[in-house]
């Protein structure tokens, strides 16, 4: 595969203001371009899943995002406020929950969820308040006397995303929120972010794909500093059930021929003599085939539509290696 790939364009957008606008975003750190040319915007009501593999730019991008490093070239609105020129009055906007939530330990959930309170500068009249609605979202309402050091990893995350929300941030950027977590830890923490996405933008950092699939609406792949994938999920679904065929054939041609037919881009061999022929959306070749299979005698005994997993199309925008493919790493 060639280094870039053209990101998709986010489909079905909402005709509303986006709440997250982000244009032409590049950042070097010396000769290194660490991100490069970067677009995207997310509404509010929206989940985006933000995807890449170590190295990738992603964190890098977070940074900007969250205001914790300048770009070198581009701009970063959040709600409405420039990044560079108000970053007060845009960082507001940002509820922000790292890979390691910063508890307090020796706090209980209620003293801990009000230092954040005063640290957002929330009116002291207004702290209970919003403490109680922050722990009513996050499913904390009867921990509020329990010191956190004594909570489990998964009510610690939660309490982690109440300090993210407890000021109403119309965004919330959650990095690796389920990490660590047993599987139902994992349901529970889902749907709640599943919850805040009706009310917030809300983008989600994984290298969980799975999870990605299970709350976001929307997902990017970012690979050497550029966006290689822009998608909705709705749209990522169907390009991961249109994009592929898997055939067979009693006495199958050489593998050149098959990806010298227009829209095929790659072939991946399979076990028992499968073929899984990858091509282009707009291209599909399934009428090629067979009618080749039958001039030339191929035996085509087996053609169906693929279905690629969001891990295996993350490994072909991200990996240029064909072994690298094959073994999945």
């Amino acid at each position: 595969m060639s280094d870039a790939h053209p990101a998709k364009e986010i489909a079905g957008s909402s005709p509303t203001e986006p709440l997250v606008e982000v244009s032409h975003l590049s950042r070097f750190y010396g000769p290194l371009q660490a991100v490069k040319d970067v677009s995207f915007a997310i509404r509010s009501g929206e989940v985006l899943g933000f995807l890449g593999p170590n190295g990738a730019g992603k964190t890098t991008t977070m940074q900007i995002l969250s205001g914790n490093l300048a770009p070198s070239a581009g701009t970063v609105r959040i709600a409405g406020h420039d990044m560079l020129a108000d970053p007060r009055a845009a960082k507001r906007q940002i509820g922000y929950l790292p890979e390691q939530p910063p508890l307090y330990r020796e706090l209980t959930v209620d003293e801990f969820l009000d230092y954040c309170a005063a640290l957002n500068r929330i009116p002291r009249p207004a702290r209970r308040d919003a403490r109680e609605a922050a722990k009513d979202k996050c499913g904390l309402r009867d921990s509020g006397r329990r010191l956190i050091g004594n909570l489990s990893k998964g009510y610690q995350q939660r309490v982690g995303i109440a300090q993210a929300i407890i000021h109403l941030p119309p965004l919330v950027v959650l990095d690796e929120p389920t990490v660590g977590l047993d599987p139902i830890q994992i349901r529970e923490i889902r749907a709640l972010i599943r919850e805040l996405g009706k009310t917030h933008g809300v983008i989600l950092s994984t290298h969980i794909l799975p999870e990605v699939q299970a709350v976001c609406d929307h997902v990017q792949i970012i690979n050497r500093g550029e966006l290689v994938l822009n998608e909705s999920i709705t749209g990522l679904e169907r390009h991961l059930k249109s994009a592929s065929l898997t055939i067979a054939f009693h006495h199958p041609p050489a593998v050149a021929t098959l990806e010298s037919l227009p829209g095929v881009t790659s072939i991946k061999t399979e076990s028992e003599g499968r073929l899984h022929v990858f091509h282009d959306i707009e291209r599909n070749p399934t009428e090629s085939i067979i009618r080749l299979a039958a001039e030339q005698g191929w035996g085509l005994y087996e053609i169906r539509p693929g279905r690629l997993s969001l891990e295996q199309l993350f490994v072909e925008l991200t990996t240029d290696d064909a072994a690298a493919q094959d073994t999945g790493t």
